[in-house]
C-alpha cells in the first residue's frame, strides 16, 4: 500500500507481516570460489557435470563375487571360491571376476568386470592357499555403489535459494566445481535515532544520556543472517536530519534499520521521513507482538525499510523474527530458516492475550524453561535467558508442566 502517514494502530500480526510483506530488491549476483563459498546463497540452482563417484566401487573392504556364487552359503555349508587377485586404491580395476571366483577389494577399489556384489571380510575365511570361503551369501548390488550413485550429470548437486553448509561445499568439491555465482552479502544501514544517544566508546555519559547500544546487538543480528553491517550512525532530532540520513542509507544499502525513540512522537518522526522517500510504500506501522508493537515495515522501490521500538528487548524481538528473515529475501534465500529448537517442560503458567503473539525469554533450570520477565527496557533480561518461548496469536496462554517448543540463542 502507499504510504499514507500515521498508521500506527493499524497493527498486522507476525505471520502476515511474514508471509506478505516481500520487497522486491535482490542483491546482485557475484561469482566466488569454491573455499570462499561455505555460507553463501547460489544465485541459480547448481547442476552436475558427471557422475559420482564416476565409477562402480565397493563400499566395503572384502570380496567382489558374483551373487550367484554365494546363494545358499551358511556357517555350515560356506561357499567356496577361487581367489583371482586383488585392487589397488586410485587406480582401475583391470581384473574380471570369474565364475566361483572372488577379487579382493578395498573399501573405495573399483569393482571388478563380471562382479555384481562385495562380501565382507567378516563373512569370509581363508580356506587354504588361493581360495576362500563365503559363509553368508550376498544379493546383486550389494556392498557396491554405482558410478551415478551419488550424481548423475544433470542432477540438482546444490539447490539455489538457501546458504551452503560444509557438505555442500564437500558436493561441489568432489564434482569439480570451482567457481560459482552466488548473491552478495547484503549491506545493512543501521540509523539510532535521539539527542539522548552517544557512542559506546563515549566514556562516562552524563545525565540523560544512554550509550548506544541497539545497534551494536542489530549489527550483530545482521552478521548473523549472513549480511554485512554498515557502521552505524546517530541521527540526532534535528528536523531533516533523518530524511538526509536515510536518503543517503537508502542509495548504498540493501536494507535500511532505524533504532527509533520510544515516545510517539519520535515513532511518527520515523513513520513521516520514511513516507517521504521517493517509492515509499508502508506495509504497517505496528505489530500484534509482545513486546516489539511500535514496529515499523516499509520499502522504498522495493529495498526494506525496517523501524524498530527504541526499548532494546523489543526490538532485539522483532528483529530476530521479522528483521532476519527480510534480510536473508535480501540476499537471495528462498528456503525458510529454521531456528534451532528444543523441547522444554514450562515451569510456570504463561498467559497471554489472544490476537497477539507473545515472546518470553526463558532460562533453563534442569529441564524446565523458567521464564523471566521484566520491563522491555532492560537488557539483564534478555542477557540472563538461555531462550525464548513463543506463543501464537491463537494462544490464550500456557500451563505450568506443558511441553513448549523453546528456541536457542546459542
Amino acid at each position: 500500500m502507499a504510504a499514507t502517514g500515521r498508521e500506527f494502530f493499524t497493527a498486522k500480526t507476525v505471520a502476515e507481516a511474514l508471509a506478505d510483506f516481500r520487497p522486491g530488491h535482490r542483491t546482485a549476483v557475484e561469482t566466488v570460489a569454491l573455499d570462499q563459498a561455505h555460507g553463501r546463497v547460489p544465485a541459480a540452482d547448481i547442476l552436475a557435470g558427471e557422475s559420482l563417484p564416476g565409477f562402480d566401487r565397493s563400499s566395503v573392504d572384502g570380496y567382489a563375487v558374483r551373487a550367484q556364487d554365494t546363494f545358499g552359503a551358511s556357517d555350515s555349508i560356506p561357499a567356496y571360491l577361487a581367489l583371482a587377485g586383488s585392487v589397488a586404491m586410485g587406480v582401475a580395476a583391470g581384473l574380471n571376476v570369474p565364475a566361483h571366483g572372488a577379487i579382493a577389494v578395498p573399501t573405495g577399489g573399483a569393482l571388478p568386470g563380471g562382479a555384481d556384489a562385495v562380501v565382507m571380510v567378516e563373512y569370509t575365511q581363508e580356506a587354504m592357499a588361493g581360495t576362500i570361503e563365503v559363509v553368508r551369501p550376498v544379493a546383486p548390488g550389494e556392498g557396491i555403489v554405482r558410478a551415478d550413485e551419488d550424481m548423475a550429470p544433470g542432477r540438482v548437486a546444490v539447490s539455489a535459494g538457501a546458504p551452503l553448509r560444509p557438505q555442500d561445499v564437500a558436493m561441489l568439491a568432489a564434482l569439480g566445481i570451482t567457481q560459482l555465482e552466488v548473491h552478495a552479502r547484503p549491506t545493512v544501514s543501521i540509523l539510532a535515532t535521539g539527542d539522548e544517544l552517544v557512542a559506546p566508546d563515549a566514556g562516562r555519559v552524563g545525565p540523560g544520556q544512554v550509550r548506544d547500544a541497539l545497534s551494536s546487538s542489530v549489527g550483530a543480528l545482521v552478521r548473523e543472517s549472513g549480511a554485512s553491517p554498515r557502521p552505524p550512525q546517530i541521527v540526532r532530532d534535528d528536523p531533516g536530519a533523518l530524511d538526509d540520513a536515510l536518503g543517503r542509507a537508502l542509495t548504498d544499502s540493501d536494507v535500511v534499520v532505524i533504532c527509533a525513540g520510544s515516545s510517539v512522537g519520535a515513532r511518527d518522526e520515523t513513520a513521516a521521513a520514511v513516507a517521504a522517500v521517493p517509492g515509499a510504500e508502508i506495509y504497517c506501522h505496528g505489530l500484534a507482538i509482545k513486546p516489539g508493537k511500535p514496529t515499523l515495515l516499509a520499502s522504498s522501490n522495493g529495498l526494506p525499510i525496517i523501524g524498530l521500538p527504541g526499548n532494546p528487548r523489543s526490538a532485539l524481538v522483532v528483529f530476530r523474527l521479522i528483521g532476519m528473515p527480510l534480510i536473508r529475501r535480501a540476499g537471495g534465500w528462498t528456503a525458510e530458516h529454521r531456528a534451532p529448537s528444543t523441547p522444554r517442560r514450562l515451569s510456570r503458567d504463561l498467559p497471554s492475550a489472544a490476537g497477539r503473539l507473545d515472546v518470553v525469554q526463558v532460562r533453563l533450570s534442569g529441564d524446565e524453561a523458567e521464564p523471566i520477565f521484566g520491563p522491555s527496557a532492560l537488557l539483564s533480561v534478555v542477557t540472563a535467558a538461555d531462550e525464548y518461548v513463543i506463543l501464537p496469536e491463537d494462544a490464550n496462554g500456557l500451563s505450568a508442566g506443558e511441553i513448549v517448543e523453546v528456541f536457542l540463542y546459542r
